[in-house]
């Protein structure tokens, strides 16, 4: 690995995929700016979209399907986000 890079945390990676998917964007876009393989991505939104905090929204069904994070994901997103800043004191 390289020097000063390390492993993100599974709590790490859900808080960007929440906040990658707050506006509703596609699979691909999600996968890429999260840094995640294909693998691994599909993994972690099935897990997302059965805990309820990611829904898929059908914005064009013949050409894209977005997804979004939900009211229960942006709380949860809020949350991380509160203990990830208070352990970082």
């Amino acid at each position: 690995m390289e020097e000063g890079r390390r492993r993100r945390s599974r709590t790490e990676v859900i808080v960007e995929i929440l906040s990658e998917a707050l506006g509703g964007v596609n699979k691909t876009r999600i996968m890429y700016r999260c840094n995640l393989n294909f693998v691994r991505f599909n993994r972690y939104l099935r897990e997302l979209l059965d805990a309820g905090l990611i829904e898929c929204v059908d914005a064009n069904p013949e050409y894209m399907v977005l997804y979004k994070t939900t009211d229960k994901g942006r709380e949860l997103l809020k949350v991380l986000r509160k203990a990830s800043e208070l352990m970082s004191v």
